[in-house]
């Protein structure tokens, strides 16, 4: 599904030169769970804006699906990205006076179907995670897990190839921590391909692989001895 082969991204800022990655290649196989962890500072973000069209590499070559990155226009990576990943941030990234359900159709705002199969498809992303009981709430009005819940549901409603989940349980105690782990383990279950960027050894440890990034560079990719697993995920 990805081949990354020498990449490499530059930043220049007052004439000061920063290399966030040099020179990393890996492939990713459709259907796998990997953790891509490491320090602050050490890539992981900038690799996963790179993986999901939202950022271009200085030099080396990035394949989704056989098709390479430089081969296409913004407005093309753009339609990409809106059907085939979805997207989970730490910070969730709800609109605050939308209800839960019109929060999780918005992805399929330009997608042509009907009204009536944008809320089929939400009603359906909210129930595999749990949250159909919620539908007409805020986000204001749900816990910091529910919230991230819904997030992953809006990333998920397009039927996405593959979802990235950056941080996905920084803002969030233990407990619900583990209940976002468990929905993610429970997608990768279904079919979902997902790529977790974290710097905490004990999430990193729920996903099937781990490559650990140092300085822009690859130290290690290795797949979990001793992969841990998560609650449900449907805790109410």
């Amino acid at each position: 599904m990805i081949e990354a082969h020498n990449l490499k991204k530059e930043y220049k800022m007052d004439g000061v030169k920063t290399i966030a990655l040099n020179r990393v290649s890996f492939g990713i196989k459709e259907g796998e769970f990997v953790t891509i962890m490491g320090p602050s500072g050490s890539g992981k973000s900038t690799l996963m804006h790179i993986m999901g069209f939202l950022d271009r590499p200085s030099s080396g070559t990035y394949k989704f699906r056989d098709k390479n990155m430089s081969d296409l226009s913004n407005d093309e990576l753009a339609r990409l990205r809106n059907k085939k990943m979805g997207f989970v941030f730490q910070t969730f990234n709800l609109l605050a006076r939308t209800t839960v359900l019109e929060n999780v159709k918005l992805p399929l705002i330009y997608s042509g179907i009907s009204m009536q199969k944008e809320k089929e498809m939400a009603l359906k992303a909210l129930e595999s995670v749990g949250l159909s009981h919620r539908l007409e709430h805020l986000p204001n009005q749900l816990s910091g897990g529910e919230q991230q819940r819904v997030a992953i549901a809006r990333a998920i409603v397009n039927h996405p190839s593959i979802i990235f989940a950056d941080e996905p349980t920084g803002n969030l105690d233990s407990k619900s921590g583990q209940q976002i782990m468990g929905v993610l383990q429970n997608l990768n279950d279904q079919g979902h391909t997902i790529i977790l960027v974290t710097h905490e050894k004990y999430t990193s440890e729920m996903a099937k692989r781990i490559i650990y990034l140092q300085d822009g560079k690859i130290t290690s990719d290795e797949k979990v001895a001793h992969r841990r697993f998560a609650t449900d995920g449907f805790t109410k």
